[in-house]
């Protein structure tokens, strides 16, 4: 008898946990978040994508991992201290890795940090156009 109980607590606190995330990524589709996967240091060898969803507001770009406990936002990107270096196409485990029919933009971030975000087209449209426009009077390099 006890055992069961011990067996149905776990159950119940898995179901409680697939529930929380589930309607975690329900809020964070509806309020206006795109997929896009990360990549932060690619140039380690062990550096695995992050699925999440991203979101603007204002000057900055909030990217929450899909599969974490934080509340908020796991990373922040500000758009004056991004910039794209390259664009590429998925290669190899990649594929399966990121959001379907994806490109990846190579970045560099403040004080050399490196990271990549792949979208779909769409996604990357509008990631491409908040990233190059600016408020009056502030100019920042284009995006290319």
């Amino acid at each position: 008898m006890e055992i069961v109980l011990i067996l149905l607590a776990i159950l119940l606190v898995a179901v409680l946990v697939a529930l929380w995330y589930t309607l975690r990524w329900i809020r964070m589709r509806r309020h206006s978040g795109v997929s896009v996967a990360l990549r932060w240091n690619p140039e380690r060898s062990r550096a695995g994508w992050h699925l999440g969803v991203g979101r603007y507001a204002g000057e900055r770009f909030a990217w929450y991992r899909v599969w974490g406990l934080r509340g908020g936002p796991s990373r922040v990107l500000h758009r004056e201290r991004l910039r794209v270096v390259e664009r590429r196409e998925p290669v190899g485990t990649e594929l399966y890795a990121v959001p379907t029919g994806s490109l990846v933009l190579c970045c560099s971030v403040d004080q050399g940090e490196s990271l990549e975000i792949a979208m779909g087209p769409d996604a990357l449209t509008g990631f491409m156009s908040w990233l190059e426009s600016a408020p009056p009077g502030r100019r920042l390099p284009r995006a290319s």
